[in-house]
């Protein structure tokens, strides 16, 4: 006798239930976005923040003539932007961090394992040096994002132009290489800064102190396409992650979908970093603990560990900005917070 006929999975397997994680990593988000509107040097109550905000989306043109006009400069104009900036960059850094260590085949790799941040900050350091005006106050982001870009195809050329093309191991050889390149650039540039040389540390630290809803708009229009394409390829992304010759045998372009979602994985992480300086270890740990609740299908995980990252690096830059004494920049306080953290991850997988 034959037995019962198995049933079709209706979706891929996980560790736990998909749509209920969705839900907390979406109202915590959401629960995040609305205590660090209401933190900061004048505290206001969510009651009153969610009126403001309501009335100046029925009533733009009134708002702030019937609601009290500090309250809603301080909201409009100093905290949403850097709010919405923060919750952005943190989700296309961590959502960058999956297509990297998918392609990679490396739990290790992050967005910047590709040099993306050292071609990022040698732009930015060459606009800081020589005073870039032409595109005024944004010079500098203009600069850091081209030059990541540039460090993405100089290394995607090298790495391609052997006979095993563009394989993880290539690919990882060839960004250490040029990262060391620009690193040592960078050094040259700070030596010949003389004054500029603080300008150019703090950039380097990342922050998002005085942004704007134009950098906010910046990031998400050069972001925004990058992300909805590393999504629409996340089966690709699943079979890549099964190594180049599994991917091939079952029917996927390995070379041009590679090179589709590491320059959709790079443009997202270009205009993040371009925007916020460099920000460490959120492409790196956030894929690692949302995999342990969603597991290793991209489908799932993608769009988890962008709520996720927006999440984390919302939270990091509510603490630096309203709850320490004096503003750490952003860049160090993920990393204090990150490389510890991730050690312990680290140390789990060894044992376990």
């Amino acid at each position: 006798m034959s037995g019962p006929p198995e049933k079709p999975l209706s979706r891929p397997p996980g560790r736990g239930p998909y749509g209920l994680i969705m839900l907390l990593l979406g109202g915590l988000l959401a629960a995040m976005l609305l205590t660090a509107t209401c933190l900061g040097y004048m505290k206001i109550p969510p009651g009153r923040v969610l009126e403001i905000i309501f009335q100046t989306l029925v009533h733009p043109a009134t708002a702030r003539q019937t609601t009290d006009p500090v309250m809603a400069a301080v909201l409009f104009d100093v905290r949403l932007p850097r709010i919405l900036t923060a919750a952005v960059v943190g989700g296309g850094l961590a959502l960058a961090g999956v297509v990297f260590q998918g392609i990679l085949l490396n739990p290790l790799a992050d967005p910047y394992t590709l040099g993306v941040s050292s071609g990022a900050a040698f732009g930015a350091a060459l606009a800081l040096l020589f005073n870039f005006t032409f595109w005024g106050a944004y010079s500098v982001t203009a600069c850091a994002f081209a030059g990541a870009l540039l460090t993405l195809l100089l290394v995607i050329r090298m790495a391609g132009s052997g006979d095993q093309g563009l394989s993880s191991g290539n690919l990882i050889l060839a960004g250490v290489i040029i990262a060391a390149i620009l690193a040592a650039g960078i050094s040259l540039i700070k030596f010949l800064a003389d004054e500029q040389v603080a300008v150019i540390i703090f950039w380097l630290m990342g922050s998002f102190a005085s942004k704007t809803w134009a950098d906010l708009l910046l990031v998400t229009f050069f972001a925004g396409p990058g992300m909805l394409l590393i999504i629409f390829y996340a089966r690709e992304l699943n079979l890549l992650s099964l190594g180049p010759r599994a991917a091939a045998s079952l029917g996927v372009d390995t070379r041009r979908t590679t090179a589709i979602l590491l320059t959709s994985a790079t443009l997202v992480a270009a205009a993040c970093v371009a925007v916020s300086g460099i920000v460490g270890f959120v492409g790196l740990l956030v894929p690692h603990l949302v995999r342990g609740l969603t597991g290793p299908d991209s489908r799932r995980l993608a769009p988890a560990a962008f709520l996720a990252g927006a999440l984390l690096l919302l939270a990091a830059d509510t603490v630096t900005r309203a709850l320490l004494p004096r503003e750490v920049p952003i860049g160090v306080l993920t990393a204090l917070i990150g490389g510890p953290f991730f050690c312990w991850i680290y140390q789990r997988r060894l044992r376990g």
